[in-house]
């Protein structure tokens, strides 16, 4: 029998010790704001998917979770620096106002947004780039999304797009010299080693299920989530083999190269390890079951709009750099960024011809999910 919101077990925040590694802020020509076009590109590839969703799976008309004389209720968790949220919610505002008019014969409710993500977040650059025309109220909400971070049944659709790959830490036993999945010589993982691949998931794992909890709790019985998460195509693909698993790879690679330099020692990139798990379908489905206060409505890839381009170097670095910046500035200082993306820039040039076949086997996942009622 499944658990009812009563009985959903809460998150203690203690139990989860958090790294929170935002994007970078600010508007300038490093910023995330501006370098987050294929993360756009995912929310453009999922706007079928959450008309789709919301035209099938979002029930108005028996549900009292759904009273149209109240607000409307959606959470974006991960939200980032903008602007990509902004389109990630208009779409959730305009499919719900379809579904209120089709199923009611009503005009649409009143809505009201909350933009999550971690409390060092540039929350200054998300409200200045608000949408005047936007048609829903907006307020902030700082803190983890590992951990309840709104009321009980309090919200109607939950959105996380590119943000659950990224870990709540780095596994213990990838830093422990004296574990067999010390990671030594490493920044990620590749696939290839066991231990190493199998610490990666099961903090994965964990971190899933405390989002789920969390979520579980949070949202109305008969509400939706939709999930975007870059993962692994079907099949027996490696991740070093995709084209985020070879972006990784460089980036370790280019790192050592300023250890040649004599920037920064080695034992600095030994002790480096990126907290981010890319996960496959049926891992994600697994989680989902084992939480059990889901169903999991619709699962798939995404047809990204940038796969088709050829490989961009400029773009590309960056981005990695946009995405990266802040976690290697904590680790190494911000002194090695532009001797370390100018490396990097290079060794982009020199594998074009890889990646821009190998970057077309990337998978950027969809899940539909819908909370059991009581």
């Amino acid at each position: 029998m499944a658990p009812t919101m009563d009985t959903v077990p809460t998150v203690d925040v203690k139990e989860m010790p958090e790294e929170a590694h935002p994007m970078n802020g600010g508007d300038d020509l490093n910023s995330y704001s501006q370098n987050s076009c294929y993360q756009k590109g995912v929310i453009d590839a999922a706007k079928t998917v959450i008309l789709e969703a919301v035209t099938e799976k979002l029930d108005l008309e028996n549900n009292a979770n759904f009273d149209p004389s109240k607000p409307f209720r959606i959470a974006d968790f991960g939200c980032s620096t903008g602007p990509n949220t902004y389109f990630a919610m208009q779409n959730i505002v305009e499919a719900v106002d379809q579904k209120y008019k089709s199923q009611l014969g009503k005009s649409q409710p009143e809505f009201h947004v909350f933009f999550n993500d971690h409390v060092n977040n540039d929350f200054n650059i998300l409200f200045r780039s608000l949408p005047q025309d936007r048609e829903y109220f907006a307020a902030g909400v700082p803190g983890s999304f590992y951990t309840r971070v709104f009321p009980k049944a309090s919200l109607h659709f939950a959105h996380c797009s590119y943000a659950l790959h990224w870990l709540s830490k780095v596994p213990n036993e990838i830093q422990d010299k004296n574990s067999p999945a010390y990671n030594k010589g490493r920044i990620h993982y590749t696939g290839t080693e066991k231990h190493v691949v199998k610490a990666y998931f099961s903090q994965f794992q964990k971190d899933m299920g405390s989002f789920l909890k969390a979520r579980a709790q949070e949202i109305v019985g008969g509400g939706l989530m939709v999930i975007q998460i870059p993962g692994l195509p079907s099949g027996e693909v490696l991740f070093s083999r995709t084209g985020a698993g070879m972006l990784h790879a460089l980036l370790g690679s280019s790192l050592m190269e300023l250890v040649n330099l004599g920037v920064i020692t080695e034992e600095s990139v030994d002790s480096f390890n990126l907290p981010q798990y890319h996960p496959s379908i049926e891992e994600m489905e697994m989680v989902i079951e084992m939480n059990n206060n889901f169903t999991l409505e619709k699962a798939g890839a995404l047809n990204h709009p940038m796969k088709n381009l050829p490989f961009d170097v400029q773009m590309t670095s960056l981005q990695v750099r946009a995405v990266m910046e802040g976690i290697l500035t904590d680790h190494f200082g911000e002194n090695i960024l532009d001797p370390l993306f100018e490396i990097y820039t290079k060794k982009l040039q020199e594998n074009y011809n890889v990646f821009d076949k190998d970057i077309r086997r990337d998978a950027d996942l969809f899940l539909v999910l819908k909370r059991k009622s009581n």
